[in-house]
């Protein structure tokens, strides 16, 4: 259906700019609504996702054109804001990185590229592999999942028509019907904004689940500029209920991590803070109830 031509456009190139845009607004709003019947598909997913990939697994995200582009954004997004290691993702986008600036032209249809890729990356079974096809059924992402399935991966499908072969591959389908786009078979438009929505959900999730955040707030956010320190020091402040200044001085003693530096402000011993997150595998709530226990220090 993302192929098929809505006759209610016809004439659309000459339309005033205003009633182009406001149709193309409503096609937005339409998609995003569209989204709420997969929601409990995307929960189940990150469950399943968080507990497959425990301390040492991979996020594998897999696409081509748009699909492939959004995924990859969405992957690129976990290192600053969670923490999330780089040597725990894995990029496969039809006709290779070069494809996120620039058409490489028939690299979508190439099954066995799709299939390589994962072989070539040794996906395992504590691996995750997001497959991303608003058609649902792009040869490069289909090659990928079919290997990584039988490479013992767990591997999740988003698409935007019913009945399609990725769906069908993944161990987990996540579909959103969007329908014909405002433009036929653009599908950079209305699926595009279903999938990037799905994507963030989905990895949000997944994190929250790993423990990288504690209420509402990026615990394992990297520290990488003055914005971020003034965020991560507003963060220690919160959480550790202290100062700002006391909050910056524990995160200029863990080195500019935020789990560390909230146990700091809170009175535990630099040196022990490491060893006791490790304790409880980067649990935060886990490591400050183990602290309170213990009692306050100064």
């Amino acid at each position: 259906m993302t192929e098929a031509v809505n006759p209610k456009f016809n004439n659309f190139d000459q339309w005033p700019t205003l009633k182009a845009i406001e149709a193309m607004y409503g096609g937005q709003k339409t998609a995003v609504s569209k989204i709420k019947p997969s929601l409990k598909s995307i929960s189940i997913a990150a469950d399943k996702a968080a507990e497959n990939l425990g301390t040492k697994g991979r996020l594998v995200y897999i696409g081509a054109g748009t699909s492939g582009r959004l995924a990859i954004q969405d992957g690129a997004e976990l290192t600053p804001t969670f923490g999330w290691p780089k040597e725990r993702l894995v990029y496969g986008m039809a006709g290779g990185i070069k494809a996120l600036l620039h058409s490489i032209e028939g690299a979508e249809d190439n099954k066995v590229d799709g299939s390589n890729l994962i072989k070539v990356e040794k996906i395992q079974k504590e691996d995750v592999v997001i497959g991303v096809a608003a058609s649902g059924h792009t040869p490069f992402t289909l090659g990928a999942l079919k290997q990584a399935n039988i490479m013992g991966a767990l591997t999740i499908g988003i698409v935007n028509n019913q009945n399609t072969e990725i769906f069908n591959e993944a161990n987990i389908g996540i579909l959103v019907e969007t329908g014909s786009e405002v433009l036929a078979g653009s599908t950079r438009m209305m699926a595009g904004t279903t999938q990037k929505i799905i994507l963030n959900l989905l990895s949000t999730a997944i994190m929250t689940r790993l423990g990288h955040v504690y209420d509402g707030l990026m615990v394992d956010m990297i520290v990488s500029n003055k914005k971020l320190e003034k965020r991560a020091i507003s963060i220690i402040s919160k959480i550790a209920n202290c100062s700002t200044e006391r909050a910056n001085s524990a995160l200029i003693s863990s080195n500019k991590k935020i789990k560390p530096a909230i146990l700091i402000a809170m009175g535990e011993n630099p040196k022990s803070v490491n060893a006791m997150l490790a304790k409880t595998k980067g649990d935060l709530r886990l490591a400050i109830e183990h602290f309170k226990t213990r009692g306050w220090s100064s």
